[in-house]
């Protein structure tokens, strides 16, 4: 037992520092703040104050797109100042120091984790192993995102680093959409800005597949829709009767909604591999990075082949809209 502890302190150790090193502790800067307040009046006062401040600065440097987060609580717990926000349908919850100097973005509870390290169930991943997953000769991954939700971005970011890098992996890889048919238009998870996107995006890999990756790796950065469209070269008058003509954008949104409800997709993002969704699971294999994406991916095939050796990023992607391929400690979450 003492022995399993140690090695899982040692985990614990190289983990925080790694997010340290990363970035994991973000400046706010309420100077002049004491670190204990004199009454419970002045603790609500303070645990708001330090909350909003960390929601200005989410909106300003982790957000974009038209995206903005709201503060639904703050308050003082454990010694630090417990703070949920709440972005789209999906709630957060970050921490940060008392006198509001650092903001936490991500906690590990290690009571928790120690004692579940002591019991009888292993903390391994869930997903399968290379062997166990389903072959092909020609395998395809298939991720299910949302255009403006910061994990269904990260898998994008993720998915383009790979295709930079290995362009032959290109044809076995399709981002499909989620969401659903209302009347003639279609609805998103993050309304109708959303649901627009998700229809440019899927146009663009329908009918212009060969601007399709180049527009994303603009969008990504800071969904600058106009001059993504330019930068990549886009047929904006064949993408505008797309998107505006029912028998083509509706058309091919309706097949990955079929899908979608084919896999039971229901959170950005969803991995299928040769049209399985149980046991697919990067953190398998490393976590939200190239490398470990592309490693799942080529477990997919009959036989690897030899470009799937190159090894690729394996820092977590950044979340949301950056310019940065891996901007700090990145979420493992998923929009619902």
């Amino acid at each position: 037992m003492i022995k399993k502890l140690n090695k899982y302190l040692i985990l614990i150790a190289i983990v925080l520092a790694g997010l340290m090193i990363a970035g994991a502790v973000i400046f706010v800067g309420l100077k002049g703040q004491k670190s204990a307040p004199a009454s419970v009046s002045q603790e609500i006062t303070l645990a708001q104050q330090i909350g909003e401040k960390a929601l200005n600065y989410v909106n300003k440097n982790l957000l974009g797109g038209g995206m903005t987060a709201s503060l639904i609580e703050a308050k003082e717990e454990e010694g630090l100042v417990k703070i949920k926000l709440k972005v789209g349908d999906n709630e957060i919850i970050s921490y940060a120091t008392l006198d509001g100097k650092y903001f936490f973005p991500q906690a590990f509870n290690i009571e928790e984790e120690l004692a579940a390290s002591e019991g009888e169930t292993p903390n391994t991943p869930e997903g399968k192993t290379c062997e166990e997953l389903k072959k092909r000769d020609k395998p395809i991954l298939e991720a299910f995102v949302v255009s403006k939700c910061p994990f269904g971005s990260q898998m994008q970011r993720i998915l383009l680093e790979i295709v930079k890098n290995i362009p032959q992996l290109k044809s076995y890889i399709k981002i499909t959409y989620l969401g659903s048919v209302s009347g003639d238009g279609i609805t998103a998870m993050h309304g109708e800005k959303e649901a627009q996107e998700n229809l440019r995006q899927i146009c663009l890999r329908e009918e212009q597949g060969d601007k399709f990756w180049d527009y994303l790796s603009c969008h990504i950065k800071k969904a600058e829709i106009e001059k993504c469209l330019k930068e990549a070269k886009v047929d904006e008058k064949k993408l505008e009767s797309c998107m505006s003509d029912n028998s083509k954008g509706l058309k091919y949104a309706k097949e990955d909604f079929a899908a979608q409800d084919k896999y039971g997709a229901g959170g950005s993002p969803t991995l299928v591999l040769n049209g399985e969704v149980e046991g697919v699971d990067e953190f398998a294999f490393g976590g939200r990075t190239a490398e470990a994406v592309k490693t799942l991916l080529c477990c997919g095939f009959e036989e690897k082949p030899q470009f799937c050796e190159k090894e690729l990023d394996t820092r977590s992607a950044a979340t949301g809209f950056s310019e940065e391929y891996s901007s700090g400690p990145s979420g493992s979450g998923g929009c619902k």
